[in-house]
């Protein structure tokens, strides 16, 4: 008869893990969770929108002013439009900052004859800048003080800026040194903004309204 072996049964020590547990419809599945960094990028993604949109609407109104010779108020628009993020805007705000700045640097001007400040003059009325129109017609007069044509756009200048008085002084005087500078004065288009007013309608029209 054989001798038979004596097997041994190695103990476990420790505790077993337990199973993890299954629900009935199947394993379950994490989410992953939002972290702080992806809020944080996504609310900066807005924030920077906002800030584009911001620069865009800048731009936009400050080409609109500039094309309207508003050069000062284009000029803060595009100071705004030059810190936003798009850089080939921001590259042209800067452009037009400079064009600004030169439209707005006030020439040197030097002007000696009567003729000269005239011509001067006439070209700030075009241009409805009125203050200095009255200056340099005003330093006309005083090297010719009988020149009816500059008493004329002297007269012309004072009506667009609103003074129907001096308009009326200085268009009488006109008138006086050359009669032909009422009907010159009927037929012009920028008298027409203030014709009407009685004081000039006695100059224009002196039948009608019996002035002398």
């Amino acid at each position: 008869m054989s001798l038979k072996k004596k097997t041994t049964v190695a103990k476990t020590t420790g505790r077993s893990e337990p199973e993890p547990a299954v629900s009935r419809d199947g394993p379950s599945r994490r989410r992953p969770a939002a972290s702080g960094q992806d809020a944080a990028l996504s609310a900066a993604a807005v924030e920077t929108r906002a800030v584009a949109q911001a620069q865009l609407k800048s731009f936009e109104q400050a080409v609109r002013l500039f094309h309207a010779r508003k050069f000062a108020e284009a000029r803060e628009l595009f100071v705004k439009a030059s810190g936003g993020p798009n850089r080939e805007m921001a590259h042209n705000a800067e452009l037009h900052i400079r064009m600004c700045d030169r439209r707005l640097e006030k020439p040197v001007v030097d002007l000696k004859t009567a003729e000269e400040h005239y011509n001067y003059a006439v070209a700030m009325i075009n241009a409805r800048n009125l203050s200095d129109a009255q200056q340099h017609l005003e330093a006309a007069l005083k090297l010719e003080p009988q020149a009816d044509h500059v008493l004329y756009a002297l007269a012309l200048a004072k009506g667009l800026a609103g003074d129907i008085d001096g308009a009326h002084e200085h268009l009488k005087r006109a008138i006086d040194l050359e009669p032909r500078n009422r009907i010159s004065a009927r037929q012009d288009a920028d008298f027409a903004a203030f014709s009407s007013q009685p004081q000039i309608q006695q100059l224009l029209f002196p039948d009608k309204t019996g002035a002398a």
